[in-house]
């Protein structure tokens, strides 16, 4: 019996891969909403100075990551490059900012950086604005 499926449709692979990217990119707006309402808020930011450029630029880099990388990511557009920047966000967040804390803290940043990385190496899919790209770059032979 032929156990190979690289020759069956990838449908259900495609839809998996898209509700994953949505979800997890839906989840973490949740985290990086609050971070952007904190940033436009005006007044003293306190947040964590993680490459020594002060808290307001780490602020941003953060919003950048987790709310904009993370619309890109639902949309699936420049997804591994989102990916590349939610992969070091989530980094930072699991080794360095939460890096002395107990597993339990640190556990929800190696969730997603799991999940990142596993949609690092799938990619967007065929569900995604990357794929339409791609698919019209190649139709137009550029």
């Amino acid at each position: 019996m032929n156990y190979n499926h690289s020759n069956s449709s990838s449908i259900p692979k495609d839809i998996v891969v898209f509700v994953v990217r949505v979800f997890v990119g839906f989840a973490m707006l949740s985290h990086g909403f609050p971070k952007l309402q904190m940033l436009l808020a005006g007044g003293k930011i306190e947040f964590f100075d993680f490459m020594g450029l002060g808290p307001q630029v780490s602020l941003i880099l953060t919003v950048f990551a987790e709310f904009v990388c993370s619309i890109l990511l639902i949309l699936g557009l420049f997804t591994r490059v989102s990916l590349g920047f939610l992969i070091f966000t989530m980094i930072i967040a699991a080794f360095v900012v939460h890096g002395a804390d107990p597993f339990d803290k640190r556990e929800m940043s190696l969730i997603y950086l799991s999940v990142y990385l596993l949609l690092m190496a799938i990619g967007a899919g065929k569900i995604s604005v990357d794929h339409l790209i791609e698919k019209r770059k190649r139709a137009s032979d550029w």
